[in-house]
């Protein structure tokens, strides 16, 4: 698409990119995901018809084939077992399920609005699954993940998990519109950030994760901002930023300190807003690890694939809730929570 590259004017856009099911991210950011998946009514095993996951590239399925993907599973979609070393991930599920066992001993099903805040200063495996949990109509599935490094000084810190059912995420209402802040402040509505060890934890760090729900005709002033870096992500339909209009998919790298227009066109949709001061330190990353240095994350990687499985209690790689489970939360030490709010379904 020609549109995308350096901006050419005055106005407070640097920068327009391509940005659909990966997002590029700036410091603090390492990288976001933004996974919108049409996955059909679920069978007895919480997955799609297998005349359809057959025709797939099992294990590495990325392509929207019959209208969704199943990434790394092979029955049920969604992400095997695998490691995290050296930063965070903050997970917004807005539509369908996510199924949650780790290294740890922890374990859940959350959806539907709700958050996870994973803290992974050391080394940590889990897996997320998106269970088909309907099998009278489709399961639509919006997930979106967003990565943030952590300082040197946090890496090989214990691994922090927090689930946040939706009734206690931070919002703010609007004319025609919605923010779900996962961090940061808007309107005097500031979230809480759930570990201290986050980069985002410390105001001084300007760190805001803002979702906004626009419907058709909505507009938004953006304020202008003491962040370091500011970045703007258009998601399902198209929208005008500054006066100019952009298609779905697109990112903008804004000027921080500007005020920035964002309009809602014929369509409701999401729009993502990250922004936060850089770390500024020089690290190193490959696969799975972001360390301080290449012989730090040689070792580390090793260290994973040796011992992927060495504190793995549960059946499967692919583990996930029983067919009917509703949203929980129950951590190693047995203690257990659910949200307030009754299963929706939605």
């Amino acid at each position: 698409m020609g549109l995308f590259g350096r901006s050419n004017n005055s106005g407070p856009v640097i920068k327009e990119q391509a940005a659909a099911l990966h997002w590029d991210t700036d410091d603090p950011f390492l990288f976001a995901s933004h996974h919108l998946d049409n996955y059909p009514k679920g069978n007895e095993r919480q997955a799609p018809p297998y005349e359809e996951v057959k025709r797939k590239d099992q294990g590495n399925d990325y392509h929207k084939l019959f209208g969704y993907r199943m990434y790394t599973g092979r029955v049920t979609p969604g992400f095997q077992l695998h490691a995290h070393w050296g930063y965070e991930t903050v997970t917004l599920v807005s539509k369908g399920y996510v199924d949650h066992f780790d290294s740890l001993g922890n374990q859940g099903r959350y959806g539907y609005g709700d958050m996870q805040w994973i803290t992974a200063g050391s080394r940590y495996h889990h897996c997320e699954m998106y269970p088909l949990v309907f099998q009278d109509r489709p399961n639509p599935q919006l997930v979106t993940q967003i990565m943030i490094n952590l300082p040197l000084k946090d890496k090989n810190t214990p691994v922090e998990i927090t689930t946040v059912w939706k009734e206690d995420i931070a919002t703010v209402d609007g004319d025609g519109w919605k923010a779900t802040l996962l961090a940061g402040s808007l309107d005097g509505v500031t979230a809480k950030v759930p570990h201290c060890t986050s980069w985002a934890a410390d105001p001084a760090h300007h760190v805001r994760i803002m979702k906004l729900d626009m419907e058709p005709g909505a507009v938004f002033t953006l304020a202008p901002s003491e962040a370091g870096t500011r970045n703007l992500y258009i998601t399902e339909t198209g929208a005008k930023v500054a006066g100019k209009e952009y298609p779905a998919g697109t990112r903008l790298k804004l000027k921080p300190d500007a005020e920035v227009l964002i309009e809602m066109l014929s369509e409701p949709s999401e729009v993502w807003i990250l922004e936060g001061d850089p770390i500024g330190e020089k690290q190193c990353q490959w696969g799975p690890v972001v360390l301080a240095n290449n012989a730090e994350v040689r070792k580390a990687n090793n260290e994973v694939r040796e011992k992927e499985l060495e504190n793995w209690n549960w059946e499967y790689v692919n583990q996930k809730q029983p067919l009917g489970t509703g949203r929980f939360y129950k951590a190693a030490d047995g203690t257990e929570s659910r949200p307030k709010e009754p299963e929706t379904g939605e």
